[in-house]
């Protein structure tokens, strides 16, 4: 017994958790599932016949997260017989056979090497009416060469590597994802051409370490060749990439960067601390002198550049000293935005075991400090671009209060976030100026605007649009088409009834 009416596709719904590598495998994950004959339940289906998790091992209480939510979904899946639980990602990496023996309904567990087997093993689960558990050591297939339903209509996600070869004391993704694998260049390429002709406008490639990009064929330059070739794409309007290395980091990716016109002045490296002799016991092989270095360097080829970054407050054996060269290092670098975070243990992990570690109470006053510090430098930053004309991608979901204000939000060509007029009522509930262009501008439109105030995390621009341009992205969006992007399936089962073989249209077609 299923829970789909007889003769009805079975529907699925995914939950993600952590980085966008788990964002992005979501997005194979669906397109899987609907290449096997799958259909996306609505979001307010509190019962669909397939609900995978994507877990995350990285952040603070994952496990306690997960169990909570599959611990909710038990009645639920209790009183829909044929209702299935897959878990896959990070955390299903580690924890492997541990996740059924604490949650028996879980029916499925696959890891981060072989998100292609989940149809497969779905299957195998409802057939065999037994939990199906498969974790691979090492990649299957590269997830790339899978089918994929993109979320966005303007933005795609582009795997260049997979893996992480370093060795951070605080990061259990090595272990977790394996040792770096590169795809070629060719099928980078291929895969962003392919996004382009459905009309996305911006691709951010992505890695654990985009910028060692060809250590697996030799070539220390491809991240900075990749760069430039992609500048040779028409119709991509903007390139991102995340994250960087620092000790990975060399000129001609500046230079790539500075002179190719749709590479977005926009630069994620994170720092994770300022103190040498921290970055030294988290076995980060740079210092603050190169950091510091990199971002010279970058400003001198691109004044307009916006950089962001990653810290790690209270790691374990940081110093009051180490901590003020962190505050140092931020007052220095300028960074436009900071994701911030607090020390805590991750099993599995050297830090976990390391002398040292910190009270809660110490960390949390520095934490409160760090925030402190990089709100002012950021909103200081953001003031600067008062008066001036940024070009907006309009985006989905980045402004939570555009209903009632009457703007809509996007993203400008650094990365900043900005609110903009519509001409719909404005933040005083007053018609605004642009009432031309009030229900004509569409996610994946491209605008152009003026900023008129600033604070630390956003900007607004609440004047009428210089301009607005419409896209093939936001025709996309206005007819509620989501590009998909084909992979090979590799013999992958479908749900139903296959569909018919084509006619013969040679005489070799029966062989």
């Amino acid at each position: 017994m299923t829970t789909a009416a007889a003769g009805s596709p079975r529907t699925y719904q995914v939950r993600t958790y952590g980085c966008q590598m788990n964002v992005h495998d979501s997005e194979r994950i669906s397109g899987l599932l609907e290449a096997a004959g799958y259909v996306r339940a609505a979001e307010a289906d509190e019962q669909p016949d397939v609900v995978v998790f994507n877990t995350c091992a990285v952040r603070e209480n994952a496990d306690n997260r997960l169990y909570g939510n599959l611990g909710h979904l038990r009645p639920v899946k209790d009183k829909h017989p044929g209702m299935q639980i897959a878990v896959g990602g990070c955390l299903a990496q580690k924890d492997r056979g541990e996740i059924v023996r604490k949650a028996p309904w879980v029916d499925v567990v696959f890891g981060t090497h072989n998100i292609g087997s989940l149809p497969v093993l779905l299957e195998r689960a409802r057939h065999n009416t037994a939990a199906e558990v498969e974790i691979l050591e090492s990649l299957d297939v590269f997830p790339s060469t899978l089918p994929t339903r993109r979320e966005s209509t303007y933005a795609g996600w582009v795997s260049i590597s997979v893996g992480c070869n370093n060795t951070c004391t605080f990061c259990i993704v090595p272990s977790l994802r394996g040792k770096e694998k590169d795809r070629r260049p060719g099928d980078i390429l291929s895969e962003v051409r392919a996004l382009v002709d459905e009309g996305v406008l911006e691709v951010t490639l992505l890695g654990q370490n985009v910028n060692s990009y060809g250590v697996e064929f030799g070539d220390r330059y491809a991240f900075g060749k990749l760069l430039r070739a992609c500048g040779d794409i028409e119709g991509l309007e903007r390139v991102r990439f995340t994250s960087p290395h620092p000790k990975d980091f060399t000129d001609d990716v500046i230079a790539a960067m500075a002179e190719t016109p749709n590479v977005c002045h926009s630069l994620h490296m994170p720092l994770q601390s300022g103190s040498d002799d921290v970055l030294r016991a988290m076995r980060r092989s740079y210092r603050s002198e190169k950091y510091l270095g990199i971002i010279e360097k970058v400003r001198a080829a691109m004044p307009d550049a916006a950089i962001t970054t990653d810290i790690i407050v209270g790691f374990p054996g940081e110093t009051d000293a180490d901590f003020e060269r962190t505050l140092d290092v931020v007052r220095e670098a300028r960074f436009s935005s900071a994701f911030t975070f607090q020390y805590s243990k991750r099993p599995g992990t050297p830090a976990a075991t390391m002398d040292g570690q910190l009270p809660k109470q110490v960390v949390q006053e520095r934490y409160e400090r760090l925030i402190a510090t990089v709100e002012e430098i950021t909103w200081a930053e953001n003031k600067k671009l008062v008066g001036e004309t940024v070009e907006v991608l309009v985006a989905v979901g980045e402004g939570r209060k555009d209903e009632r204000t009457g703007r809509m939000s996007g993203r400008a060509r650094d990365g900043r976030l900005v609110h903009f007029a519509t001409g719909a009522a404005g933040a005083n509930g007053q018609l605004g100026d642009a009432g031309s262009l009030a229900g004509q501008i569409r996610p994946g439109d491209i605008v152009h605007t003026t900023v008129t105030y600033a604070a630390p995390h956003h900007l607004n621009a609440d004047g009428e649009p210089l301009s607005h341009r419409r896209t093939r992205a936001g025709d996309a969006a206005e007819a509620g088409r989501a590009p998909r992007t084909p992979g090979v399936l590799l013999g992958l089962p479908t749900i139903g009834a296959p569909a018919a073989a084509p006619a013969p249209t040679g005489g070799c077609a029966g062989v």
